[in-house]
């Protein structure tokens, strides 16, 4: 028998990055990040929405900052939180107006994203004409004289910059050049990172973001294969931009984001929705969870249901659910079979399979430990199971379980006037 290709990814090494108090890079773990939707202005919107979406889970929020009276506006946002909640880590996102903005933001916040495209803006009226060396050479001397007074803001307060390359505001010399491609989205972000490191600032986060998930995948392996040749380790942030909404905006950030971490590639990540940001964290949340890279709840193993199935899969799946997806870092499977069941949840610390009968038996790792339980005692046996263990925590105080639902009980008392032959019992 040929022996299979090892298809196994480590994690890509790098540096670690502090953004207030949260690292990004190195071992740590992958950084989950957002971004208000409330304009900066507005200080005490903008305080709420960060404070609800720091507590839901957003270790790191993003604000917007387009001119410079929204940027001094980070220096009461900062106090305000400090005052009224915490210090949450806050970068300001920085577009136009080159330095001047970035320089400004510095003197709040924990790291100054800019985006290359727009950072130092200059346009051609003819996009056919290749540029020379020397116009490379003009442009490149002014994105380092912009550049360089936020290198040194940054590095007087010893605070991060992203540089935030977007696919569709690649410079437009970077278009003449490459094409609208990820190999000009890699030299935009690597003609910044040559300049931080010429001034000896390597405080450096970086991202290459495109709403087509092909181009954000090729972009970041590209990025992440020329810094291994040219001996760089900067973190990557991931994130499909301008996913949508709904189901298929979920469906795209999880296969882009998902993908690269599953090869070993990224150190924080954001999933841009057009909904309330909040809405975002879960998913971000759910893709770590399903590659193990964080456990943040209960990991939930259920087969899909057959006819082999002797109970209400779906019903008492969610009943399971809701008595126990408080819990953190256990595996949790409910099986409707006792034919696969057993070794499918081989791997869960605990199982629920369902028998015939009625019943139900439940399972520590491979060991069933008690069998023939009604339906209707089994999730407070599942707990009475999982508190034995030491494994429990009740989610508030006087917390109950949840009763059988209505439809399960209705089946139980139905399935109880059958008889085995199949007839319905008398009266």
């Amino acid at each position: 028998m040929s022996q299979l290709p090892d298809v196994s990814y480590s994690r890509r090494k790098t540096r670690e990055v502090r953004v207030g108090d949260v690292i990004i890079g190195g071992s740590h773990p992958v950084v989950v990040q957002s971004m208000i939707t409330e304009e900066t202005h507005n200080v005490p919107g903008a305080v709420e929405q960060i404070i609800a979406m720091h507590k839901a889970g957003s270790e790191i929020v993003r604000v917007t900052t387009p001119n410079l009276n929204e940027a001094r506006c980070l220096a009461e946002i900062k106090d305000r939180l400090r005052k009224e909640y915490r210090d949450v880590p806050l970068v300001a996102d920085v577009h136009h107006q080159g330095s001047e903005i970035a320089v400004e933001v510095a003197r709040y916040v924990d790291k100054v994203r800019i985006n290359p495209g727009l950072f130092v803006f200059r346009k051609r009226v003819d996009r056919s004409i290749d540029y020379s060396p020397a116009e490379v050479e003009e442009e490149l001397s002014a994105i380092e004289g912009e550049l360089l007074p936020v290198i040194k803001a940054c590095k007087a307060r010893d605070i991060a910059m992203r540089i935030g390359v977007n696919h569709g505001s690649l410079a437009e010399r970077l278009t003449v050049m490459y094409g609208d491609t990820p190999e000009g989205m890699v030299e935009s972000a690597l003609e910044y990172i040559r300049i931080c490191e010429r001034h000896d600032y390597r405080n450096i986060v970086v991202s290459l973001k495109a709403s087509r998930v092909n181009v954000m995948l090729q972009a970041n392996r590209l990025m992440a294969q020329r810094m291994a040749e040219l001996g760089m380790d900067y973190p990557l942030h991931l994130g499909v931009t301008e996913a949508g909404d709904g189901e298929y905006a979920r469906i795209k950030s999880t296969t882009g984001i998902g993908t690269l971490l599953a090869e070993g590639i990224g150190d924080t990540i954001r999933v841009s929705l057009a909904e309330d940001p909040v809405n975002e964290l879960p998913v971000c949340y759910g893709i770590l969870q399903a590659l193990g890279l964080r456990r943040t709840r209960v990991e939930y193993i259920a087969c899909p249901s057959c006819g082999r199935t002797k109970f209400d899969l779906p019903t008492v799946f969610h009943w399971v659910k809701a008595a126990t997806d408080h819990l953190v870092g256990l595996d949790i499977a409910v099986m409707g079979c006792i034919v696969n069941g057993p070794g499918e949840m081989g791997d869960a610390d605990y199982g629920y399979v369902g028998k015939a009968g009625g019943k139900i038996s439940l399972y520590r790792k491979r060991e069933e430990v008690k069998t023939g339980i009604p339906q209707e005692k089994s999730v407070e046996e599942l707990i009475a199971l999982i508190k034995a263990d030491g494994r429990w925590t009740d989610p508030y105080p006087g917390w109950t379980p949840p009763p059988a639902p209505r439809e399960l009980a209705d089946r139980i008392q139905r399935d109880s006037l059958i008889q085995l032959d199949g007839s319905k019992v008398a009266g």
